[in-house]
């Protein structure tokens, strides 16, 4: 088991040793997408990287319960419990149901989250299935004295849990400066004080989601969703509590509050924030007009992208940059991580092509310690791609009689770029994907050929109607049979 794995912490601020609650066992916690909308990129950087995270866990020798939610219900439009429910008015828009909503865009989350080979999680639990836990949680808050009702509505009292905890731990940020920046409650004058935050909304009579309380008919507030489905699925405490960094200075604020309300101690040991996205060197956003879905980068169908980039060229992409370090998107970058990332897989290709000797010019356990420091040090993603293009290099050296390397450690470097670069990193061979797919269609095309030479015209139809609900649509010409997807 990996005992020199160092993380760094938001909350001291600076690289701890990674010594888990109950080895080998690891409880990792990560805030999940609002499924309202299609899964942005920003928020598909974070999933990738506690990928990468899982991975190494789990490589270390750790048996890891990796929990993200899927926030389905009681997100507002304001973090300070302001606006319209984000899921009524997206329904309301598309004139669906909620959990019409909630399935679509979930779906369509999975469905990018598999393009980008990422694992899935060990639990995926989801808001709306979790509203027992949440209540049962308020009131233990309410008990012990941090939580009060007013009219239906119960929030959490920040002044009352500030005289006996640090409510700005994880961002240092100075309480009086908040209040201050914080502006008059106005129409909420029911709250206590001006950081206050709702656990418990009162539903109003056109509310699409609600539920029974002991406070009557409302939904959740967005915070205590996660504090409810860690404490149940990883315990009061458990090692890591990971999301986007703009997570942590209101939704993480409040979920350690909540947490220490109702346990008295703090969730998680170590807390991780990935670092925001930028377009040519601009912050990513919808407002901006430079934030561009996933399928649009696959695609190539948007203004400020001259080409569209495959899943794996993206993933090489995000993973050439630290998490916790700002990543700039721009056509020339990701032009030189398709290079790159082609340049890797031409030289995993050759592998079972070289040639090998008695004696070995190339030490690979050091190379292997090389990149196992690199992840150690903070899964520093970056450093370890510059060790693998020495395993790029050596191969290719070999390959072009330049070197010599034995068979045992040609069985290292093969098991090297293995654990590394597809169980670690999870990327994978776009190229040899495509070539089974092709073959795999060829042989369903002759088969349909040769049913309708046999006039046997319902079984042609049935390949090719069966193809195309799978999204891949048949063309008959002259030459033949093409295949695309549609």
């Amino acid at each position: 088991m990996n005992t020199g794995l160092q993380l760094y912490n938001t909350l001291s601020r600076k690289k701890e040793l990674f010594l888990p609650l109950n080895a080998p066992n690891v409880g990792m916690y990560v805030c999940g997408p609002t499924v309202y909308s299609d899964v942005h990129l920003g928020n598909c950087r974070t999933f990738m990287s506690f990928d990468l995270i899982f991975r190494y866990l789990k490589y270390s020798g750790y048996k890891v319960r990796y929990v993200r939610n899927i926030t389905d219900a009681g997100h507002l439009e304001g973090d300070r419990d302001e606006g319209d429910d984000k899921f009524a008015k997206r329904a309301k828009l598309e004139q669906l149901e909620p959990m019409e909503i909630v399935q679509k865009y979930t779906l369509g989350f999975h469905d990018v989250m598999r393009m980008f080979n990422t694992l899935p999680p060990s639990i995926e639990p989801t808001a709306t299935g979790h509203i027992i836990e949440q209540i049962e949680m308020i009131k233990v808050i309410i008990e012990n004295g941090y939580a009060y009702e007013v009219g239906g509505n119960v929030y959490f009292d920040v002044e009352k849990y500030s005289k006996e905890y640090n409510y700005t731990i994880l961002t240092n940020r100075n309480l009086e400066d908040m209040l201050n920046n914080t502006r008059e409650l106005g129409g909420q004058d029911e709250k206590k004080g001006r950081l206050d935050f709702a656990l418990w909304i009162k539903a109003k009579p056109e509310t699409l989601m609600q539920w029974q309380s002991p406070w009557g008919l409302g939904f959740p507030g967005w915070h205590i969703e996660c504090s409810a489905m860690s404490a149940k699925y990883l315990g009061a405490e458990f090692d890591i509590h990971g999301g986007g960094m703009d997570l942590a200075a209101t939704h993480h604020t409040n979920e350690i509050a909540q947490s220490e309300a109702c346990s008295k101690h703090q969730p998680a040991r170590f807390w991780m924030h990935t670092n925001m996205l930028t377009v040519n060197g601009t912050r990513m956003s919808k407002s901006a007009g430079n934030g561009f879905l996933p399928l649009q980068l696959f695609t190539g169908d948007h203004p400020l992208l001259k080409k569209g980039y495959s899943p794996m060229t993206v993933k090489f992409f995000m993973m050439q940059a630290h998490y916790r370090s700002t990543l700039d998107f721009s056509n020339d970058a990701l032009d030189a991580s398709e290079k790159g990332f082609r340049r890797l897989m031409a030289a995993v290709a050759l592998l079972d092509k070289l040639n090998t000797y008695e004696h070995s010019e190339f030490d690979i356990d050091a190379l292997k310690l090389k990149c196992v420091n690199a992840m150690n040090d903070d899964f520093n993603s970056p450093v370890l791609i510059a060790e693998l293009f020495e395993a790029v290099r050596i191969i290719n050296t070999v390959y072009d009689g330049k070197g010599k390397i034995s068979a045992t450690e040609l069985d290292k470097l093969k098991q090297l770029i293995n654990d590394f670069v597809f169980d670690i990193l999870g990327l994978k061979d776009e190229e040899s994907d495509n070539l089974e797919l092709n073959s795999v269609l060829q042989m369903v095309i002759d088969l349909r050929k040769e049913a309708k030479e046999n006039k046997d015209y319902a079984t042609s139809d049935k390949i090719r109607i069966g193809l195309q609900e799978l999204g891949i649509q048949l063309k008959d010409g002259k030459e033949g049979t093409t295949w695309s997807k549609s």
